[in-house]
């Protein structure tokens, strides 16, 4: 009698544990899947997609290694473009729709099985157990198993990009249950982020690394398991993919409909004069233009005339790069928030867009332009909550007025503009002394922008004029891409032009971009050294939303601190593709969230020639 009594309590206790635990095909970070479990591809793919056929792309820049995860030399993937193709040399991952493997086409916050064919997790998100599927192998035919993922973590913790070790620092403990059953345990419950985090884990190859050096640069193509396989390495100059026919994930729900070339060829490009003359000479299919001025004029080309090339401009919903002239506030000079304030002031945005641009181009107003998170107009609701514990620590204007850069006619910069931003220097201490602008030890205020692109120098040396009107003494330097490298991973530089990728779902990343912590390791994405308390505490808040109302709140206030902070100068952002294409391709349609190049297909005229 005890006993059955003992066995029914636990019977009950283990039912309650259960009801607790949700088991998936995918896993959405708020809200519901979009796809149900018996789905058979996404909405904007063709499942009947005929297979076959080459692609010939292109990629701005070199690389001197096939190894994308550690934190020496540059890959493929890091290259202008080369994500947006949808074929990459990235190991597969375990679930795929966010992260830059596969990113989701038509949804925000949502991921499906890849490696992994179901997803448990417990309610209080302080756990989460990946199923992988039986049929998973890499390409050497060694099937995929839980000691493969736990050996990728530690790896990528220990001797990957620094920023594994920020996207993998809040698990606690991983525990392999069975060769198809792996669990993370998390320091702290209520982190549903982490989960995509961790289905964005790449998978590699455990038999293939452990004799080798994971951390030396190679070009000897890596141990995958994806539809691709690296057959062809020129190195720093051409990469060919071949589509693997016996990949072992070919009809999954996840890839019907996707990565229907036989081939696929990357040729690298340093120069984006000489690379688009190549494509007017048909030597690659798809230019994806980055210059108003090349688009607005340069396509009067006889192919477009005949609709043997086919120009598109194609609008998103995709949250554009935080781009910007980041100021590094580690230097004495940036230090002061008066001095970066004045900086942008003397930026026209108004004059470069319409002489450079052909007005193309819309200035961003927020580090999360196109994007729900952009703060507009004045703090409220939820917002507000988030902002007021802070008042003390914030500009008394961030409550009363909303974030704005001043405009110009389009013909410079107003003497009141100038008079403004030398009352912002007097007040940091610099003083105009003739020509010159001093400081009290009658040092001049002088910095470097560093450049890696040449022809950012005709967009840039009218703001260095315009600071040199107001005594500045700003100067361009332009270095090569493995010198910029080595300077912005030990942030020796004054101000650059950069960019940061936003996502639909702003997480970790940020933790990358603008927490304390990071502003002192070596190869972070903190350029700006950003190291604010307040910043810190809505990071914070940000990551440990529990609804999307929640996530936007904190995304917003965060968003509003560091633009008061002015951390860097806003550049611009477009709301649309621009790309030329030979006519040559099929498709079902472009998603709201990304190019979708990966389910694109030969027209069969065209695979017979």
């Amino acid at each position: 009698m005890k006993r059955s009594l003992l066995l029914l309590i636990n019977l009950a206790l283990s039912f309650c544990a259960n009801a607790s635990i949700t088991e998936n095909h995918g896993y959405a970070q708020f809200g519901t899947l979009k796809y149900p479990a018996k789905f058979t591809h996404f909405e904007w793919a063709n499942p009947a997609a005929p297979k076959g056929g080459t692609l010939r792309v292109m990629a701005f820049g070199t690389f001197d290694t096939l190894n994308p995860y550690t934190f020496k030399g540059s890959s493929p993937v890091s290259t202008a473009n080369f994500l947006q193709y949808g074929v990459n040399e990235l190991n597969e991952p375990l679930m795929v729709g966010t992260g830059q493997y596969a990113p989701s086409g038509d949804e925000p916050t949502s991921s499906y099985g890849l490696i992994a064919q179901s997803v448990e997790y417990s309610e209080d998100r302080s756990w989460v157990v990946f199923n992988l599927r039986p049929e998973a192998h890499f390409h050497d035919g060694k099937p995929i198993t839980a000691y493969d993922v736990a050996f990728s973590y530690r790896t990528l913790l220990t001797e990957g990009h620094p920023q594994y070790r920020t996207n993998l620092q809040e698990v606690a403990r991983v525990d392999i249950l069975n060769r198809q059953r792996i669990r993370f345990v998390f320091k702290r419950a209520g982190n549903p982020l982490l989960i995509l985090r961790l289905g964005e884990l790449p998978v590699l190859p455990q038999h293939y690394w452990k004799n080798r050096d994971f951390k030396a640069t190679t070009f000897e193509p890596p141990l995958g398991s994806g539809p691709y396989r690296i057959s062809k390495v020129e190195p720093g100059r051409q990469l060919v993919l071949e589509r693997v026919k016996d990949y072992w994930g070919k009809d999954l729900a996840v890839n019907r409909g996707f990565y229907n070339f036989n081939k696929v060829e990357v040729e690298f490009y340093r120069d984006s004069a000489v690379a688009f003359e190549a494509f007017k000479a048909g030597e690659f299919d798809i230019y994806i233009e980055h210059q108003a001025k090349n688009w607005s004029n340069s396509y009067n080309f006889p192919a477009v005339n005949r609709g043997e090339v086919i120009k598109a401009q194609i609008h998103h919903q995709i949250p554009t790069q935080s781009q910007g002239l980041f100021m590094n506030s580690r230097r004495a000079a940036f230090s002061q928030t008066k001095v970066r304030e004045a900086l942008g002031l003397m930026f026209d945005f108004e004059w470069t867009n319409r002489t450079l641009f052909s007005s193309s181009y819309t200035r961003s107003l927020s580090y999360y332009p196109n994007s729900e998170f952009a703060a507009s107009g004045l703090a409220t609701g939820h917002e507000w909550l988030k902002l007021s514990p802070y008042r003390e620590q914030l500009p008394a204007s961030l409550f009363t007025q909303a974030f704005s850069l001043p405009q110009t006619d389009g013909r410079g910069i107003p003497r009141e503009t100038m008079r403004r931003a030398l009352g912002l220097l007097a007040e940091s201490g610099w003083k105009l002394s003739g020509q010159r602008l001093l400081n009290n030890d009658g040092q001049p205020l002088r910095f470097e922008i560093l450049l890696v692109n040449p022809n950012l120098e005709r967009i840039l040396q009218p703001y260095v004029e315009n600071l040199a009107s107001i005594g500045i003494d700003a100067r361009l330097r332009t270095v090569d891409r493995a010198q910029y490298k080595q300077r912005l991973d030990q942030f020796d530089f004054d101000m650059i032009l950069m960019t940061l990728n936003q996502t639909l779902s702003p997480g970790l990343e940020q933790w990358q971009y603008f927490h304390s912590s990071q502003a002192g390791i070596k190869g972070s994405k903190n350029y700006a050294g950003i190291a604010n308390p307040v910043v810190d505490h809505l990071l914070e808040q940000l990551l440990a939303a529990q609804t999307r109302d929640e996530q936007v709140a904190a995304g917003r206030a965060l968003d509003r601190v560091l633009l008061w902070q002015h951390y860097i100068i806003p550049n611009w952002y477009l709301d649309y593709h621009r790309l030329a294409y030979r006519n040559r391709f099929a498709f079902i349609t472009t998603p709201p969230y990304n190019l979708g190049l990966r389910a694109w297909w030969l027209k069969a005229s065209e695979k017979a020639q």
